[in-house]
């Protein structure tokens, strides 16, 4: 049986209006959806578009102002330099499949962790682990980052050259004299 998305519709005036609960809903109603894996759309009220991933970002503007900001000044100029270069779509890609790859391991880990430990609050062993387990693997993904960027870099020579020999055994069967222009005939 397939999960009914929940209706958020946006007005002029910039409120939610959470069509399941019939009742006006603010950003952090919003998260709260989020955090609870709820599936939702946000939408205009009068054009119907989409605005899921606008609001979304607007919950992670007013999470990185406040408190503890996830994303470096680094990472977020990283980001701004990809829009609009060939790699735009595979960095989106990568970061997708990776965050999915963290949330399952994560899931994996509290599911240990309460198997271990009991179904009580394991947060701070959680935050522990992770710690350590960043700690040892931040070398380890320079690492293979490296290894992949000097792969990708001799795959992209090797096309180069690859056409580069294509384009002139395309054209060795005409003879190209200098000396012989067909304007001066």
């Amino acid at each position: 049986m397939s999960e009914t998305v929940r209706l958020i519709k946006k007005y002029p005036n910039r409120r939610l209006y959470d069509t399941k609960t019939s009742a006006y809903i603010t950003l952090g109603d919003v998260k709260e959806l989020v955090l609870k894996f709820e599936v939702f759309k946000v939408v205009d009220a009068k054009t119907g578009e989409d605005l899921t991933r606008s609001i979304l970002l607007q919950i992670i503007l007013e999470e990185e102002t406040g408190g503890m900001p996830l994303f470096s000044s680094e990472l977020l100029s990283g980001f701004v330099r990809f829009y609009g270069s060939a790699m735009q779509g595979m960095l989106g890609k990568y970061l997708e499949n990776n965050m999915k790859t963290f949330v399952d391991f994560q899931g994996k880990l509290q599911e240990q962790s309460r198997t271990v430990y009991g179904p009580g609050d394991n947060t701070h062993l959680q935050a522990d682990f992770w710690a350590q387990f960043l700690n040892f693997q931040q070398p380890a993904m320079q690492n293979m980052m490296t290894a992949y960027m000097d792969q990708s870099k001799k795959m992209f020579q090797s096309m180069q050259d690859q056409m580069q020999s294509q384009t002139r055994n395309m054209f060795t069967g005409f003879q190209y004299n200098p000396d012989e222009n067909p304007e001066k005939k």
